[in-house]
């Protein structure tokens, strides 16, 4: 009998390990880094606006994980919808709406095309998209090569909105209330993680993408169509993808050969410190929100400490990673022996 190997036990118990994790880290830097602002409550919500594009793109590698593939095109394809879309913005008249129709479409065109090789191909996730990380950059090269801005006055007003936050603030030195504020691309992110928290535990093509991780023959023997499945992970991952690289593009309003470099092992580095595992079948969407939390919490300490040196937040994020790769060695390891 086929048995799936989503375990509600495992995953709530890394799910935790990352919360409290992140609680840790930030209930110390409250104590110890006060003074730099980390006591107000606009700098939880400035985490909140500088992570909401990867937060979008994590959970659409989260996904492809859970399955037991992956994708490391996201980065390559960030960088050319932000590209594409400043061009089309400035030079032929797009506005807000037909920009974001063309970060989605490039999002799905990738989600598509790898989703197809893979799933239907069978040719390697890794190779697979390490060709579409380097075809999405090469991309942007033929487009433009210079860094470029959004000269566009109607998509620089609505990116440069905000949300104030009824009731939240902080007190500045001279003892004005400033209300706190929110990019409206942090509700979108939200929004994202509570729709896609729905689909992998409430639908049935969700509970497929967790068997078909957790044992693909099992799966096939029950009737599931691991290959479509498969497609369905990739196209949904490219969908996320186009969005969180809007939202990118709705952050920095610049685009070049050189953005989002690393973006992708980012994302695959917050998808496992949430609980998502290598070798697929565990994952929680909400693991993945504060495994983004709890990075992004570290580089904001290295920036409050005033360090220069850029290995401190990578040896932070390697040495998180590290914890979270053996509990999942362990994990996984106990599954083995049950």
């Amino acid at each position: 009998m086929f048995k799936r190997k989503e375990s509600p036990s495992d995953t709530a118990f890394l799910l935790a390990i990352t919360i409290t994790m992140f609680i840790v880290i930030y209930a110390l830097s409250i104590i110890f880094l006060g003074d730099k602002g980390f006591n107000k409550i606009q700098m939880f919500f400035n985490l909140l606006n500088e992570n909401a594009a990867l937060i979008v793109i994590a959970c659409g590698l989260s996904v492809v994980m859970i399955t037991g593939s992956i994708d490391i095109s996201v980065g390559g394809s960030t960088a050319l919808i932000c590209t594409s879309c400043i061009v089309c913005l400035n030079n032929y008249g797009f506005n807000f709406y037909s920009a974001l129709i063309l970060a989605l479409a490039i999002g799905l065109a990738f989600g598509a095309f790898q989703g197809f090789l893979i799933a239907y191909m069978q040719m390697q996730p890794f190779i697979v998209t390490l060709a579409g990380m380097f075809l999405g950059r090469g991309l942007v090269a033929l487009i433009e090569v210079n860094q470029i801005q959004v000269h566009n006055e109607g998509f620089e007003k609505l990116s440069g909105a905000r949300i104030q936050i009824p009731f939240l603030g902080d007190i500045n030195k001279k003892g004005v209330f400033i209300q706190s504020k929110l990019e409206y691309g942090v509700v979108v992110a939200i929004i994202v993680v509570f729709v896609m928290y729905w689909l992998l535990k409430k639908t049935s093509l969700g509970r497929s993408f967790y068997a078909v991780g957790g044992n693909s023959q099992s799966a096939l023997m029950l009737g599931i169509n691991v290959k479509r499945t498969r497609f369905f992970a990739h196209l949904l991952c490219g969908l996320l993808a186009g969005i969180g690289g809007f939202l990118y593009l709705f952050h920095t309003r610049s685009g070049s050969v050189q953005q989002a470099t690393g973006l992708e092992m980012d994302a695959i580095a917050a998808s496992i410190i949430g609980g998502t595992l290598l070798t697929g079948g565990v994952g929680n969407i909400f693991g993945t929100l504060f495994g983004v939390l709890a990075s992004g919490i570290v580089l904001l300490i290295v920036t409050a400490i005033g360090s220069q040196d850029p290995w401190w937040p990578q040896i932070t994020r390697a040495a998180m990673l590290c914890f979270f790769i053996v509990l999942q060695s362990i994990i996984c390891t106990r599954k083995k022996t049950q």
